[in-house]
């Protein structure tokens, strides 16, 4: 809304200010100055929002920039800085963030690759759920679960995919994967030429399993070291020091024992399902699925061989370009596999339990020194109890004595009070008098404080 030239004028003219005029005029006043101010700041943003697009490209140009570009979005030509990192590229470098993996194949050789989410979960056929428990980020407990192509171990600090003919190691800080790929790829190696029926998915998860148990069970002797003398200390001596020591101990004694039981009650569980153990032999699945591909491929051959000479030929799904569709194969597969598994999982449940039972006894022989320690930390607070309890009763012993005394030292007292008061009295004729009043109340205090020793020692208030 536009005011007059004239109405300005008049509004703006100091005779207006001078003569006495209504609030009307007053408040027209301040909307009209108001007004103003609003439009110079409106011109004011205007002209820089116009002399920064001179300086920046077009919205197109914007647009084609390519996915890795840190600019912000724009819109209308004018910078959003809240989407900035997150546009299209941000959400696609968040998603399919590469990370690095060591590999390690069957012959004992490793390198350092980089796979994405993505092709990582197409490589292992693994859900997106399993790639959680390997994330660093999260806490989880330990974790051993088998699935068609992959057996998925996190146990502490391992962390890795094993495959039938390969293992992803992920990479972390601490030496621990450094030492597993250059133990396994030792053992590999030095196996290599030799006849092992130990395949090499339980290869991997055998050296897994050696490392965790190793180090659990090193922990576990140098708390086992540094607890004992500091019980023994805390003992003879309490004192704050000690106990701050003692419970800082522990604590940690109580998280290791929760580390440790997560991996016997993951190893136990593992042992009492046949079906998970029979889903890791990855090997001789393997060799199976190539030996059922390989024999469905020469049936095919045979029956397009003979297409003329059939009426009604039956053979697999085919797909567009006449091979026959990977689902329709898988499926034949798996029936293939149910109908063979109940002849050989036994043996393979047999191969496996016993390699898990060889390392479920060294975890169970750790747990058992962690759960001593805890009882004898038990047993050391209970001592300490003991003697506080002691202390304390021996305290509450000298001060029952100290209230008898004062009693018979209050008596004492009275008889002296008495005797002090200013009144006449024959018994103040003779001096002597006054000291068989002493003696007398002397000897009385004496007896009735020793019938209070005597009816606490019969009453066993006191130590005979």
């Amino acid at each position: 809304m536009r005011l007059p030239r004239a109405a300005l004028l008049s509004l703006l003219n100091l005779d207006a200010f001078s003569a006495p005029q209504s609030l009307q005029q007053s408040a027209l006043l301040g909307c009209v100055m108001l007004r103003l101010v609003q439009v110079l700041v409106f011109r004011i943003q205007r002209g820089l929002l116009l002399m920064e697009d001179r300086r920046s490209p077009p919205f197109l140009a914007s647009i084609a920039k390519p996915a890795s570009s840190p600019e912000s979005v724009r819109f209308d030509g004018v910078v959003n800085p809240s989407f900035h990192g997150f546009g299209a590229s941000g959400l696609k470098k968040r998603g399919q963030s590469g990370r690095s993996w060591i590999q390690i194949d069957s012959s004992g050789n490793s390198q350092v690759i980089t796979l994405d989410k993505i092709a990582l979960l197409r490589r292992c056929g693994l859900p997106s759920r399993d790639l959680r428990l390997l994330d660093p980020v999260f806490v989880y407990p330990s974790a051993i679960l088998g699935r068609e192509n992959a057996i998925v171990v996190s146990l502490e600090q391992v962390r890795c995919i094993i495959m039938a003919d390969e293992v992803l190691l992920m990479r972390s800080s601490d030496g621990s994967a450094t030492h597993y790929e250059s133990e396994l790829c030792q053992r590999l190696r030095r196996t290599k030429d030799q006849n092992d029926d130990l395949p090499f998915e339980f290869k991997a998860l055998e050296l897994a399993l050696e490392l965790v148990s190793a180090s659990l069970d090193s922990q576990v002797t140098e708390l086992e070291v540094e607890i004992y003398p500091v019980l023994e200390e805390l003992a003879s001596s309490i004192s704050i020091t000690n106990l701050e020591h003692v419970r800082r101990l522990k604590s940690h004694l109580l998280a290791l024992t929760h580390r440790v039981q997560k991996v016997h009650d993951e190893i136990e569980q593992l042992m009492d399902d046949d079906g998970d153990m029979a889903e890791m032999y990855l090997t001789e699945k393997k060799e199976r699925m190539e030996t059922y591909l390989s024999t469905d491929g020469h049936l095919n051959s045979i029956q397009s061989g003979n297409w003329v000479s059939q009426s009604a030929p039956v053979s697999p799904t085919c797909s567009s370009s006449g091979q026959p569709e990977k689902g329709s194969s898988n499926m034949s597969f798996s029936k293939h596999e149910s109908s063979r598994g109940s002849s050989t999982r036994g043996r393979h449940v047999e191969e496996l339990e016993m390699l898990l039972e060889a390392y479920f006894v060294g975890i169970d022989n750790t747990l058992s020194k962690l759960l001593s320690l805890k009882e004898y930390i038990d047993d050391t607070e209970d001592f300490i109890n003991i003697k506080l309890d002691n202390v304390r009763n021996q305290l509450i012993q000298f001060e029952l004595l100290l209230a008898a005394a004062t009693f018979v030292v209050t008596l004492f007292a009275v008889v002296t009070g008495v005797f002090g008061m200013n009144f006449e009295d024959s018994v103040f004729d003779t001096a002597s008098n006054f000291n068989w009043v002493l003696i007398v109340s002397s000897i009385s205090c004496a007896v009735i404080y020793s019938c209070f020793l005597l009816y606490f020692k019969h009453k066993k208030l006191l130590p005979t």
